[in-house]
């Protein structure tokens, strides 16, 4: 992530007020061994949140520092707020559709989230949820890729995939696995309310969130490689559900 592209906090009081502000803060950096009071409100804080702490040296602080005055903490703040599942959920019960969420396991490039958020705005998707670790935020390079389309759609970051799923598989879901060995997506029904989970980049969907789908759903290729880039893996689903759901209203009509 470049400088420029994120909003960065020095300091430990400059820290210690974003996090009582409320502010989303994505990554977190400490000068390891650091101890003193200011150091423990800020490891307080981070846990009350959830967020992991990167514990690194004097240099590398020093690196990633724009005036060199960290004081030996320094964040990355979210460049867009985040909503809440039950904010997905309740924009879903108010377009009087069935629920369409997307779900992301680890996607590390913001390129990729910004454009699978576009996709998500695009086919008319009610929210993305995406984990809190191990995977990209809302950084401004995913505002940029996202083409405007963060305005628009509600993302949410999650501490357990896993347990977000089965949640709301109790408030009627059914989640679809993207993988290639999966079924053809042209074969399955994916008309009803659906979250479709997308894996990061290189390594896919991790195993026990692939257990916890429903089903696993692939797309048709014929090339020589053996899988599609994570963003266009999910644009192709997603407006295969799309197609699905307009057909099902089309039936209804005649």
């Amino acid at each position: 992530m470049s400088r420029d592209e994120e909003t960065i906090i020095e300091g430990r009081n400059g820290i210690i007020e974003a996090f009582r502000s409320g502010k989303s803060i994505e990554r977190l950096f400490l000068l390891d061994g650091s101890q003193d009071g200011p150091m423990q409100t800020i490891k307080r804080e981070a846990k009350k949140q959830g967020l992991r702490i990167e514990f690194v040296s004097r240099q590398r602080l020093d690196q990633l520092s724009p005036s060199g005055k960290h004081q030996g903490a320094l964040a990355y703040i979210s460049a867009h707020s985040y909503a809440s599942v039950d904010d997905i959920m309740a924009r879903a019960e108010a377009s009087g559709e069935p629920p369409f969420i997307f779900v992301l396991d680890g996607v590390m490039d913001p390129h990729n989230l910004g454009a699978i958020i576009r996709t998500a705005n695009m086919s008319g998707a009610h929210g993305v949820i995406i984990p809190k670790h191990s995977a990209v935020g809302l950084t401004g390079t995913v505002m940029k890729a996202s083409a405007g389309a963060l305005n628009y759609t509600l993302v949410a970051r999650v501490s357990n995939l896993n347990n977000t799923l089965k949640d709301l598989k109790k408030r009627g879901l059914w989640f679809a696995c993207a993988a290639p060995d999966g079924e053809e997506m042209y074969s399955q029904d994916l008309t009803g309310p659906i979250g479709l989970v997308i894996g990061g980049e290189g390594s896919g969907v991790s195993r026990l969130l692939r257990e916890n789908c429903d089903f696993v759903t692939s797309i048709p290729t014929k090339g020589d490689i053996d899988s599609l880039n994570a963003s266009v893996a999910a644009g192709v689903l997603a407006f295969e559900i799309v197609r699905q759901r307009r057909m099902l209203i089309s039936k209804k009509f005649t």
